[in-house]
């Protein structure tokens, strides 16, 4: 069950490059550069290394630098403690080319990757505020729509694969099944669900 947290303020902004350290503290707390830093939809090793020289925090780095930032990150009083990974579907590359998560339509959606709650600030509300501001700033970037690839799990996920999120979660936020996919994550089928916007 979600705790309810009174008296937080929300906030949430894409992760441009003055908000680094703060997608750092989130994604990433010991800096660890074989750790993940959201970079494998985005980049592969070739990209890494002609975008970062090698290095796969610099490559992160450069992407925030963009003109739409590969995220937004969720503050609850200042502090930061959710990042969702979200672009529109063309700019992702091992997405636009997947075999196994094929289009459903022509439409010109944004995707989100991936969905992070901060250790410490599990089931206290945060995808609830974070999934709001990652269609907000779609929205701004004139985006006709929003989809995720979750999974739909009987119980608790396994916290390794968290990051692809549930069914249920993004039903909360005014998403809809529209489809399935081929592929799988923790061995359970993802879904196509989509919110218009």
């Amino acid at each position: 069950m979600t705790q309810n947290v009174p008296g937080s303020e929300w906030q949430t902004h894409p992760v441009t490059a003055d908000r680094f350290e703060d997608f750092a503290d989130v994604i990433n707390p010991t800096r660890r550069d074989m750790h993940c830093w959201c970079l494998s939809h985005r980049l592969g090793a070739k990209g890494i290394d002609e975008l970062g020289d090698g290095s796969r925090e610099t490559a992160m780095r450069r992407l925030c630098e963009r003109e739409n930032p590969p995220g937004v990150l969720t503050y609850r009083n200042g502090v930061p403690v959710g990042w969702c990974s979200i672009g529109p579907r063309a700019e992702i590359p091992r997405l636009a080319a997947s075999k196994l998560i094929r289009p459903a339509d022509g439409v010109p959606v944004w995707s989100i990757i991936c969905v992070v709650v901060r250790s410490g600030h599990r089931r206290q509300g945060v995808t609830e505020h974070l999934l709001q501001g990652a269609l907000d700033y779609a929205a701004s970037r004139g985006a006709p729509a929003v989809e995720a690839h979750p999974v739909d799990p009987e119980g608790r996920m396994d916290t390794t694969m968290a990051f692809v999120g549930t069914r249920a979660m993004f039903e909360r936020a005014g998403f809809r099944v529209i489809g399935t996919t081929d592929a799988v994550a923790g061995r359970m089928p993802r879904l196509i669900m989509r919110r218009n916007l």
